[in-house]
This record gives structure tokens, C-alpha cells and sequence, in this order.
């Protein structure tokens, strides 16, 4: 199974997803992650119709995140702490939100699950 990775960033008014491949750039974007699939599904197979490719499947989409720019854009986030909460080292969070290292995908997932499990922590809570 052939996957089609899209390079995602953080935008002020949601994401954008970038595919590059022999035939040209894919470019969409989206309010949210659930558009931006459905977004790259449809213009990458209109990319693959223009240059007689095949057509793909949404589960042949994979996402990869420009990580600093999700840091860039929620400045809220304090990458030192959140690295010693995930079990990252805080020099090398660092590096990946400056860009100075490319974190794996396993790295990633490890991020965001932090970043999602304090978010859900804040909205759990509440004041007396």
C-alpha cells in the first residue's frame, strides 16, 4: 500500500497541508484536522486525475506535523515543561520546536498526547 505524506502546519486560521511529488505540489488547507483529510483526499485526487496516477483512499493519507510550528503558533505551550512531563528531554523538545532535529513519528505522538492530556486536564477543571 503506497502512502501519500502531507507536511501540516499550524495557520492562524486553522492548518495546511503541503503533498509534493514527480508531478507537482497538493496544497489545501482546513479549519480543523477532520476537514483537512477530507481536503488533501479530494485535491490530491485531482492531482492524480490531471497526471493519470491512481486515485487514493483516505486511510493512504498520512499527516506529518511541522512541529514548530504548532509551538510558534500556541505560544501558551512551555515546550521545557512539557518535555519533562512526556519524558522528553528538555534540550532535545527544544531542538525539535526550533527545528534543529526532526522528531520521529513515535516522537510526535508522544507530544501531542501530552499537549492533548494537559488540554483536557484544563477543561476539566473547575473553580470554587
Amino acid at each position: 500500500m503506497n502512502i501519500t505524506k502531507f507536511t501540516v502546519s499550524k495557520t492562524s486560521t486553522g492548518f495546511d497541508a503541503i503533498h509534493e511529488d514527480n508531478a507537482g505540489l497538493v496544497i489545501t488547507t482546513g479549519d480543523n484536522l477532520t476537514e483537512l483529510r477530507n481536503n488533501a483526499l479530494e485535491a490530491y485526487n485531482l492531482h492524480a486525475e490531471e497526471n493519470g496516477k491512481k486515485p487514493i483512499e483516505a486511510d493512504h493519507i498520512t499527516f506529518e506535523f511541522d512541529l514548530p510550528s504548532v509551538f510558534e503558533f500556541y505560544k501558551v505551550i512551555n515546550a521545557s515543561a512539557l518535555g519533562g512531563r512526556v519524558g522528553i528531554s528538555r534540550s532535545l523538545l527544544s531542538q525539535y520546536v526550533t527545528g534543529v532535529k526532526k522528531p520521529s513519528e513515535k516522537q510526535v505522538q508522544k507530544i501531542f498526547a501530552g499537549i492533548k492530556q494537559v488540554g483536557k486536564e484544563l477543561y476539566e477543571l473547575e473553580l470554587a
